[in-house]
């Protein structure tokens, strides 16, 4: 092999582990690949969509992101965050309230007008095996009146098939591994994320 070659073989290799080291650090502190599973994001994510989470920035009401679910090693959650520390979260009547002021959740619109009168979205079978549909944070383990720091209330957009805080409790906001804002699959939602 001549001294040429062996320096654009040497130059290509050198290149192609760049690249790698690179991709690797851009995936382990910029962002990450999700693929959404289980039908609890309905409708604003649908099984099987891929999305791209941050791995850095502020966490706001209403952003969507990923955790190590509390109740079960080895998988990850995708939710939407509902209440931040020093709040006030409750339910009443299918309706939010965040420190008694209520927050409009347009992303629920489509499954709310398919319910039944009377029926909300925030119906769910509790751990006691009860029907509820009003909630505060007074439900939870820890009989909180507002979140604590360094904490969070999540909950699933498909809120009657959602295993979300109102089941596990609030989440360490330390353990968020990204903020959903980009969907790469399938293409006709490519984009940021709604």
């Amino acid at each position: 092999m001549s001294k040429i070659s062996k320096s654009v073989w040497l130059s290509n290799i050198i290149w192609f582990v760049g690249l790698v080291a690179v991709m690797l650090l851009v995936r382990h502190y910029v962002f990450t690949p999700v693929v959404v599973s289980g039908k609890s994001m309905d409708p604003t994510m649908q099984d099987g969509e891929r999305v791209f989470a941050l791995r850095f920035g502020d966490i706001d009401r209403q952003d969507v992101v990923t955790f190590p679910a509390p109740d079960e090693q080895k998988k990850s959650y995708i939710k939407r965050v509902i209440g931040l520390p020093g709040e006030r979260v409750r339910f009443e009547k299918g309706q939010l309230f965040v420190n008694d002021k209520l927050v409009k959740e347009p992303y629920l619109d489509k499954y709310q007008s398919k319910l039944p009168d009377g029926e909300y979205l925030t119906t769910i079978m509790n751990r006691q095996g009860e029907i509820i549909t009003d909630f505060d944070l007074q439900a939870l383990p820890g009989n909180y009146v507002t979140i604590p720091e360094g904490k969070l209330f999540v909950m699933g957009d498909n809120r009657q098939n959602s295993k979300d805080s109102r089941i596990f409790g609030l989440i360490d906001e330390e353990t968020i591994s990204g903020n959903v804002k980009f969907v790469f699959w399938p293409p006709s939602k490519f984009g940021t994320m709604k």
